[in-house]
């Protein structure tokens, strides 16, 4: 079956805010070859570790200050953000790519990956909410660039989002035995 894009609807997303943390530089570039681990791979636990513990604010635009209230009631935020250094032409040349840029995992399709380079590089992760202050949440955990545009927050409730038992592939279990998680 073929589908034919020219009859889908424009996309237009804007930013509802910005992250501010003290992540400067992406530790994965969508480069030629695929993706490229820009720290060494021993480090990789000790950076992850690193972010786990570190807080990020999510400062939301101040005329969406009403859309926050009653989210400070939620113990875990969903945040869709977008990852603003990856250069648009390199994230549109990958179709596959080592997992985390590991050349010791076999290349997977993008939509097999959480790749930050893909055709739309919406990113999403699940952070504790630690606390709300008007217009900004301070989270923690967040992987997110410093001055990434948030497109969107929701709250968590696995009774929405939880699966049973999800299954994922080997290469993943040792990715994730490996950062500790």
């Amino acid at each position: 079956m073929t589908v034919n894009s020219e009859q889908w609807p424009e996309m237009i997303l804007k930013p509802v805010g910005l992250v501010r943390n003290d992540i400067k530089e992406p530790m994965l570039k969508a480069g030629e070859q695929g993706l490229e681990l820009k720290i060494r791979i021993e480090k990789i636990r000790e950076y992850h570790q690193q972010i786990k513990g570190m807080m990020s604010e999510l400062v939301i635009n101040p005329e969406f200050t009403d859309l926050l209230k009653g989210i400070e009631e939620f113990s875990h935020i969903i945040v869709l953000y977008w990852p603003h250094l990856i250069d648009p032409a390199r994230r549109h040349n990958l179709k596959e790519v080592h997992p985390m840029g590991r050349e010791d995992i076999p290349k997977q399709g993008i939509f097999a990956t959480r790749s930050p380079a893909r055709p739309n590089p919406v990113l999403v992760s699940i952070v504790p909410l630690i606390e709300r202050r008007n217009n900004i949440l301070l989270v923690k955990g967040l992987e997110a660039l410093n001055n990434s545009p948030i497109i969107d927050i929701k709250p968590h409730s696995l009774s929405y989002y939880g699966s049973e038992t999800p299954s994922v592939p080997s290469w993943m279990e040792q990715i994730h035995r490996e950062l500790g998680n």
